[in-house]
């Protein structure tokens, strides 16, 4: 069985092939001498060779360290290669900023603004746009695919995060525009209480919550389905399989042929914010971004 030789002994190994003296290669690799000669000692225990011969003219390779020194050379090559492409990927990553959304935040040209402050503070900087399912309410936050994030409050894990809140909106009710309530100016939430709702896929947590209004009913909602897209939402209420709370801002992503909102009374309004890992909040790039955020909103 082939030894498993660590990078440290090849790069001792190769600088007392190349100075063939111990002492100097110590003092190449800033090691003691003795220390030096021991791991020496070790990898040639563990190869069951000598590769260097000692004698009082001085240190030459042995045959076996001839045929190894070349092998040596490009496995040290190589690793240095590796690690260089591995910083150059790290160097990468903290240049780019990755931007998660279950929905796009719209609201007045929002997302280009923030974009615009931010490129001109950071011209170094790469943005880049990544759209998450509802299935995960933290828009990527929560497994690190995303360093910022658009999501609706409140966020699973809520102390994790930082954020600063973006839009304050009302929240509406979406329906069809066959039901009888479509009639009306405006809908008090316990009219509605006993329709069924279309939810958020369970995995939401208390943003699932939220949009059910848990916090508003008396009783458990009846589910008519659940919904995990803006297309999917639409298709829903369209089939008649129920009605959903919506914020103002989002309205007009389902307000399409056959659906209709209507402002709901004996709610809270909806907190939709930009948030962003703990740990993450000294990162220039997400400190930067947060500030052209607050600047763009007005909350800064």
């Amino acid at each position: 069985m082939t030894p498993d030789v660590h990078g440290r002994d090849l790069r001792y190994f190769v600088a007392v092939a190349e100075e063939l003296h111990f002492t100097r290669a110590a003092e190449r690799l800033y090691v003691s001498q003795p220390a030096l000669s021991k791991q020496i000692r070790a990898l040639e225990r563990q190869l069951g060779v000598d590769l260097f011969r000692r004698d009082p003219q001085g240190v030459t390779l042995t045959p076996a360290g001839e045929a190894l020194l070349p092998h040596a050379r490009r496995v040290l090559d190589a690793w240095a290669r590796g690690a260089a492409a591995v910083e150059e990927a790290r160097a990468a990553q903290r240049s780019t900023l990755v931007v998660g959304m279950s929905t796009s935040p719209g609201r007045g040209g929002l997302l280009p603004a923030i974009r615009s402050r931010f490129t001109a503070a950071h011209p170094e900087a790469t943005v880049r746009l990544r759209q998450i399912s509802w299935d995960d309410p933290s828009a990527g936050l929560a497994d690190g695919d995303t360093d910022v994030a658009f999501v609706w409050l409140p966020l699973r894990q809520q102390e994790r995060y930082g954020w600063t809140v973006v839009a304050e909106e009302p929240r509406l009710i979406a329906l069809p525009e066959s039901h009888p309530l479509a009639a009306r100016p405006e809908v008090a939430f316990a009219d509605i209480a006993d329709e069924p709702f279309l939810a958020l896929p369970r995995s939401a947590g208390r943003l699932r919550d939220y949009w059910l209004a848990l916090d508003a009913r008396a009783a458990a909602p009846r589910i008519g389905a659940e919904i995990a897209s803006t297309e999917e939402t639409y298709e829903a209420l369209v089939a008649g399989l129920g009605i959903c709370l919506v914020a103002t801002g989002n309205a007009p992503l389902i307000t399409l042929g056959g659906v209709v909102t209507r402002p709901v009374t004996g709610l809270s309004p909806s907190q939709y914010a930009l948030a962003w890992r703990k740990e993450e909040g000294r990162r220039a790039l997400v400190r930067g971004y947060a500030e052209a955020c607050r600047l763009v909103t007005g909350r800064g």
